[in-house]
């Protein structure tokens, strides 16, 4: 199925919320959390999302592809739901780190875990990851694993949403080989913010930005800054889009394209406070 509106990536059936890329040659992928319509509520949409799948060339008119990935089997750490996460290419293959929440606990705990693909399409779970190591993190929030490969150490990073004593700061793990991985103290302070959710990091005007949203504050849209990858990141923090209207852009992702660095996000609610559940045009990355 091949979408032909230009505005952005809208679902007849599913609502479309936080999302990630992949490039391969001239095609973007993205996946994003999904969930139906027929819920009526969309609070509903968290403990009923999948992952779904589309692929673009010019990040506007999206072609719709089978989807991802939907819950595990019964007794596993997302057999409720599987959430937010990324994509990277690792020793020729893809692998897409995501979290999940179990119908054993109602969905209370967040875990990471990963899948691997040989095409982007057909995609294969293996086991679980990462759990939040009490001696840093809340157990409740651990999610949104954002992952690199740092050169300079020769090893994986992940950027994780997580909290302490109930205050959002930026968990971290490291890894060797991708499979395999440590839990180490966060890399920021505590900030003012309930959750960091959905991160990346970027660099931008001589400094590394680790972008993230908060429902609760502002567009949704903030960052914090260090001069280093790593941090530490202080506490304070900042908003990218300023002049947005509050819960309209959320989550959003930086994403190279045509030579440039634009900015796309999932549109919240309408003008008149409604829910939409739908990716946005790209945007013009602004200055930080």
């Amino acid at each position: 199925m091949t979408q032909s509106r230009p505005v952005a990536l809208r679902l007849d059936g599913h609502w479309v919320w936080d999302f990630w890329f992949a490039r391969d040659g001239d095609d973007v992928h993205v996946f994003y959390l999904q969930a139906p319509r027929s819920l009526g509520d969309p609070e509903l949409r968290h403990v009923n999302a999948t992952i779904g799948h589309a692929v673009s060339r010019d990040l506007r008119r999206w072609e719709v592809l089978p989807d991802a990935l939907g819950p595990g089997a019964p007794g596993a750490f997302d057999d409720l739901a599987t959430w937010t996460g990324s994509v990277l290419r690792q020793d020729g293959a893809w692998r897409m780190y995501y979290s999940g929440i179990s119908r054993a606990e109602d969905g209370a705990v967040q875990r990471i875990g990963s899948a691997v693909s040989s095409d982007l399409v057909a995609w294969r779970r293996e086991d679980l990851l990462l759990e939040a190591d009490p001696r840093w993190y809340d157990r409740e929030h651990w999610r949104d694993p954002w992952v690199e490969w740092d050169a300079e150490r020769g090893r994986y990073d992940m950027f994780i949403s997580a909290t302490r004593g109930g205050r959002g700061i930026v968990g971290h793990a490291h890894s060797p080989d991708g499979v395999t991985w440590t839990a180490g103290p966060p890399l920021s302070a505590p900030t003012r913010h309930v959750q960091l959710e959905v991160p990346q990091v970027v660099q931008a005007d001589g400094a590394w930005r680790i972008l993230f949203c908060d429902v609760f504050a502002g567009s949704g849209l903030h960052y914090l800054s260090a001069p280093r990858r790593l941090g530490p990141y202080p506490g304070e923090t900042r908003d990218l889009l300023p002049g947005s209207r509050p819960r309209k852009h959320y989550a959003g992702k930086v994403v190279e394209h045509g030579g440039e660095r634009l900015l796309l996000a999932w549109l919240m609610e309408d003008d008149d406070g409604a829910f939409v559940g739908e990716l946005g045009d790209p945007m013009p990355l602004p200055r930080f």
